[in-house]
């Protein structure tokens, strides 16, 4: 389970450092890819598969199905841990995160089954936007049905 934030920064190199809570987890390996909101998303191989089969069971005669599998396949990358604990992160996708300059600080997400990386400026008016409006927050946990 992947849970909290963490500031991190991506060399100039690509390198990012995992969060050591993390390692454990992805130690069998991980996929990152580009995601909704100008993030990025980091999953196990594990999850990654899962999520794979389910982009592909969705019907090619959907627009928007074949739309979701070509981003998230084309520019999905295969990483591994190094002995500092770093991954590397293609250009491709830092640039779409806006995370492309030397040393660019990042925001490491846990999201429960996987890691959103997020530009820091990105993340800080993600939370901005969400702390102005706490009702539509409000109606998600009232969809849920625990409170």
């Amino acid at each position: 389970m992947f849970l909290g934030r963490y500031d991190h920064t991506i060399d100039n190199k690509g390198r990012m450092a995992v969060p050591a809570k993390f390692r454990n987890e992805l130690a069998d390996g991980m996929y990152v890819t580009r995601w909704l909101d100008k993030c990025l998303a980091l999953y196990s191989t594990a999850a990654f598969e899962v999520l794979a089969a389910k982009v592909s069971a969705l019907p090619i005669s959907d627009p928007n199905a074949r739309n979701l599998r070509r981003i998230f396949f084309s520019d999905a990358a295969e990483c591994e841990i190094d002995k500092q604990g770093r991954i590397n992160i293609p250009a491709h996708l830092r640039e779409f995160a806006g995370v492309s300059a030397d040393d660019a600080a990042v925001m490491v997400v846990g999201m429960n089954d996987y890691i959103e990386i997020w530009a820091k400026e990105r993340w800080s008016q993600v939370q901005t936007q969400v702390e102005e409006d706490p009702n539509s927050i409000g109606q998600q946990v009232a969809a849920l049905r625990v409170l």
